[in-house]
């Protein structure tokens, strides 16, 4: 069995082992999101920092990713996905479903390799 402090060492040695999730920052402003088409790492968990800069909620959908989130106003969320298979994953905004869109293409990209639109 291992004592306390040996348990605390192992987490820790664990967690610096891990593979540090990569983030992605999408913000939302006069509801549109910023970028509108992001593109991630295929088959990785990824992080979506989400800004709210409007004045007024809004709630983060999609049915293709299976995430739903409420964003306040002023306020931000994460919301992890993934893995992705390689492919495009369509968000919206619930509260403004006509201007709030964007779309997640999982690809496979070069390890710290970025694209957005």
């Amino acid at each position: 069995m291992l004592s306390r402090y040996s348990f605390i060492v192992l987490l820790t040695v664990l967690s610096l082992n891990a593979k540090a999730v990569e983030e992605f920052t999408i913000e939302l402003k006069q509801h549109l999101f910023y970028p509108s088409r992001i593109e991630v790492p295929a088959n990785q968990k990824v992080k979506l920092i989400i800004h709210n800069l409007d004045e007024q909620p809004e709630e983060f959908d999609s049915f293709d990713l299976n995430r739903e989130k409420m964003i306040f106003a002023g306020r931000k969320a994460i919301i992890f996905i993934g893995p992705l298979k390689p492919g495009e994953y369509a968000f919206f905004g619930e509260y403004h479903p006509n201007t709030a869109r964007g779309l997640v293409v999982a690809s496979e990209l070069k390890q710290g390799e970025q694209h957005v639109d």
